[in-house]
């Protein structure tokens, strides 16, 4: 379940990892919200006010930004400073990344938040390198080593491997993880020397390989894997059973459900368009992509006027007529190609579940035009 509120969208149901599935608040609520559970010098998050600096009006804004986000930075803190730059009065995003790791952050503002689950539950794409010869506590480069080897995996032996992590394998989370044990959050219990006892569960990679070796210490890894899964724990495993030991050392987010690459937007580059529309060159409105991308695997359907009323105003649709779809399941509707709502067709009726209002800044066209 996705909670909605003002100023954040809140994924109670799944508060996974930073290389997983985790949504947070748009804005930190104390010190434990912080979405790098090892490092407390990365810390981000709302900013205090200065006092020659005046509140600006929060407005409705709409749509997606997929941030490039930059090594160093927060999750947490990209989402405010994205929301800052647009004034936007709810924003969330898609799926965490750790400061260390760099790529695709989708950033939800205004009515997005209503389509970030189909966002998190898609598929995402790493390109990552691990150092062999230690494995640390964090699985990554912040921790401390706990296990040491001088051997070196040749690229035969890791080949070799791969299969047995692809597919539907189970994996062991990182003991830093945002698991709760009985209601502690594991890089709680883990900060405080405590070894919390994870179980398996059941992840899916779909696509795993070797695309370079460096050296004798380092490989590149380019994998694509379903919601859940933890690339630090798929580092931690190789160098086990090759019995050398690793570790992260770099991470990047390629693909995030619907959003690749060409969609992603580096920080430098939002704040550049938001300097030019603030002297009336430009529009923010450019470097969003509409609600709607988020749901390209679901299947459209275009209502009347009279229809989109109702539906409006929660109420049920009949479907009949030759043009009536005889599927069931979720759609996504439309009135005059403007997104409206998020229905069940079940039993000849369009029951709406999510409506949208998008009256405020929206996608521009050009970014309209290249979603589709």
């Amino acid at each position: 379940m996705i909670v909605t509120t003002a100023n954040s969208v809140i994924d109670p149901e799944n508060p996974d990892s930073p290389d997983a599935e985790k949504n947070i608040f748009s804005e930190p609520r104390s010190e434990r919200s912080n979405n790098d559970p090892r490092d407390q010098g990365h810390r981000s998050g709302k900013q205090p006010r200065q006092n020659n600096q005046p509140r600006r009006d929060k407005r409705d804004v709409h749509g997606w930004v997929v941030l490039d986000k930059p090594i160093g930075m927060t999750s947490t803190h990209a989402v405010a400073v994205v929301k800052r730059l647009f004034q936007a009065k709810r924003a969330g995003h898609a799926g965490t990344l750790d400061p260390l790791a760099s790529g695709g952050l989708p950033i939800a503002l205004g009515e997005a938040t209503k389509t970030v689950p189909f966002v998190m539950d898609g598929r995402k794409r790493y390109r990552f390198t691990v150092a062999w010869g230690e494995e640390r506590d964090t699985d990554d480069t912040e921790g401390r080593a706990v296990k040491t080897s001088d051997l070196r995996p040749s690229a035969e032996a890791i080949r070799e491997l791969l299969p047995r992590f692809t597919g539907l394998i189970e994996q062991t989370p990182p003991q830093y993880s945002a698991i709760k044990i009985q209601g502690e959050r594991a890089y709680d219990l883990a900060r405080d020397g405590e070894t919390v006892d994870l179980k398996p569960r059941p992840v899916e990679i779909h696509h795993l390989s070797l695309v370079d070796q460096p050296d004798s210490s380092h490989a590149v890894f380019e994998a694509e894997c379903g919601k859940g899964t933890y690339v630090r724990a798929l580092a931690r495993d190789l160098g086990r059973i090759l019995g050398c030991y690793g570790h992260i050392c770099a991470l990047r987010r390629t693909l995030v459900g619907p959003f690749g690459e060409a969609d992603m937007i580096p920080l430098e580059q939002l704040e550049a368009l938001c300097d030019r529309a603030a002297s009336g060159e430009g529009s923010l409105a450019d470097a969003l992509l509409p609600v709607e991308t988020a749901l390209d695997d679901i299947p459209a359907l275009a209502v009347t006027r009279a229809d989109a009323a109702r539906l409006h105003r929660g109420q049920a649709v009949l479907l009949r007529g030759r043009d009536a779809p005889n599927s069931s399941g979720t759609v996504y509707v439309t009135v005059a190609g403007r997104l409206l709502a998020l229905a069940e067709i079940g039993n000849g009726e369009l029951i709406p579940k999510r409506v949208f209002n998008l009256t405020g800044l929206t996608a521009s066209s050009a970014r309209s035009n290249e979603s589709v």
